[in-house]
C-alpha cells in the first residue's frame, strides 16, 4: 500500500509539473502591467504589443496602468503575482535600474525577483519646454536660471526625468523647482498650460506637441542625435559634456516563472517586435524597437544598475 501511495503521488506532481503545465500556456488571458499611467510611453508600447501577442496566443492580453512610486508599485505587484506566467511587468530603468538607488525602501530586488523575457527597446527623452518660454538653446536656458534661482521649474514624470533634471542643475550649477508627477503625461499638462517650465519627455509623448507647435524641443538626452529628429542637437553638443541618459523597456516575470513559459514568451515576441508593421508603429512614436534573449535582458539590467547608481551618485541625489 505505501508502494502504490507513493506511486500515485508521483504521478500527481508529474501531472502539475511546469513542463506539462506549460504546454497548455496560455489558457487564459495574459496581463501586461504598466508602471505608469494611460497615455504614457510606456503604455503604448505594451498596447502595441499586446494586440499581435493575443493574435499568436490565442488569448486576450490585458494593459493594467499600476503608476506610482516611480513605478516601483507596479514591480512590487508582478512580484508578489504567482508566477505562472499570467502577469508580466513592463520594466523599464525606473523600477528595475534608477528606484534601488533613489528610494530607501524599496521592497523587491531587481535581479533575484524577476525573470528577464526579452528587451523591447529603447525611448529617447528630450528636454521641452513652454513656447512662451524666450529660450532656443540650453546654454540660454542655463544662463536665465543662473541669474534668476528658483525662478524656473522642472517636472519629471519617471526616473529618467528626475535624474536627467539633477544632472542638469549639478552640472550647470544652477537651482530650479522640481516638480514631481506619477507620469508624463499629466506633467506635460502643466508646461502646456505654463504652470511648469520644463522636463526631459520621452519622444511617444512629447512628439505630438511639438509638432504643432505647443511644446519647443532644446536637446536629446542620448550622446548621439536621433535618425528621427536629426535636427536637435544633443545635450552633450549643447555643452553638457558627456550626458548620455536612454531611458530602456522590456518584459519581465515573477521569479519561479517555468522556464517553459518564459521560452514561449521569448519565442512569440521576438518576431512580433521585429515585425516591419510593429517597428512602423514604433518609429511613428518615436520609439526604438528591438527584442534580445533572457539572458542577454539579464546582462544588460545588471550594467544598467552599475550604470544608474553612478548617474545618481554624479547627480549628488539623496535617496528619500
Amino acid at each position: 500500500m505505501k508502494r502504490l501511495l507513493l506511486v500515485l503521488v508521483a504521478a500527481g506532481v508529474a501531472l502539475f509539473s511546469p513542463a506539462l503545465y506549460a504546454d497548455d500556456y496560455p489558457s487564459r488571458p495574459i496581463t501586461f502591467v504598466n508602471p505608469f499611467g494611460p497615455g504614457s510611453g510606456s503604455d503604448t508600447v505594451c498596447r502595441i504589443i499586446a494586440e499581435p501577442l493575443s493574435a499568436m496566443l490565442h488569448q486576450p492580453v490585458v494593459v493594467e496602468d499600476r503608476p506610482g512610486a516611480d513605478g516601483s508599485l507596479s514591480a512590487l505587484y508582478v512580484h508578489h503575482a504567482a508566477p505562472d506566467g499570467y502577469t508580466l511587468l513592463m520594466a523599464t530603468n525606473s523600477p528595475l535600474s534608477a528606484d534601488p538607488f533613489l528610494h530607501k525602501n524599496v521592497k523587491y530586488d531587481a535581479l533575484k525577483d524577476f525573470v528577464p523575457i526579452t528587451r523591447v527597446g529603447s525611448f529617447t527623452l528630450m528636454l521641452v519646454i513652454n513656447p512662451k518660454l524666450p529660450f532656443h538653446s540650453v546654454k540660454e536656458l542655463v544662463a536665465y536660471a543662473k541669474d534668476h534661482p528658483n525662478t524656473l521649474s522642472i517636472a519629471s514624470g519617471n526616473t529618467a526625468g528626475i535624474v536627467a533634471g539633477d544632472t542638469l542643475e549639478h552640472w550647470a550649477g544652477i537651482k530650479m523647482l522640481n516638480v514631481p508627477y506619477k507620469s508624463t503625461p499629466p506633467a506635460l499638462d502643466d508646461i502646456l498650460g505654463g504652470r511648469v517650465s520644463m522636463m526631459f519627455a520621452d519622444f511617444t509623448t512629447a512628439m505630438p506637441f511639438i509638432k504643432v507647435g505647443k511644446l519647443r524641443a532644446l536637446a536629446l538626452s542620448r550622446i548621439k542625435r536621433s535618425a528621427l529628429y536629426p535636427e536637435l542637437p544633443t545635450m552633450d553638443e549643447a555643452g553638457v559634456t558627456g550626458f548620455n541618459l536612454d531611458a530602456w523597456a522590456g518584459l519581465v516575470a515573477p521569479t519561479g516563472t517555468p522556464p517553459e513559459v518564459i521560452a514561449k514568451l521569448n519565442k512569440t515576441l521576438r518576431p512580433i517586435i521585429g515585425d516591419p508593421n510593429v517597428q512602423a508603429k514604433f518609429k511613428v512614436i518615436g520609439f526604438e524597437g528591438f527584442s534580445s534573449t533572457p539572458e542577454e535582458l539579464e546582462s544588460y539590467i545588471k550594467a544598467q544598475l552599475i550604470e544608474w547608481k553612478k548617474m545618481v551618485k554624479d547627480a549628488d541625489i539623496q535617496p528619500d
